[in-house]
């Protein structure tokens, strides 16, 4: 009975720790492809601003689902915090 328990307890532990490190890593990313997204928008010459333009759509398709599952996030800590 005592270690069953315990394997239980870990594995939940185990998870949740995880969930939180996926989280903070999907957090993260979002917020450095923003970063990068306004750093490419703002260049000065020609040249540089075509590419900027090019990589700033390309960052569009890593950053729309990491605003999803940012939404998804603070949706689940609102719940987590009315209950």
């Amino acid at each position: 009975m005592i270690s069953t328990v315990t394997t239980t307890t870990i594995t939940t532990v185990s998870t949740i720790a995880l969930a939180t490190s996926i989280e903070i890593v999907a957090i993260l990313a979002l917020i450095l492809f923003l970063i990068q997204k306004e750093v490419f928008s703002f260049t000065s010459t020609p040249k540089a601003k075509a590419v900027g333009n090019i990589l700033s759509r390309i960052l569009t398709f890593a950053i729309v689902p990491l605003v999803v599952s940012f939404a998804f996030i603070v949706i689940v800590k609102i719940g987590e915090v009315l209950q």
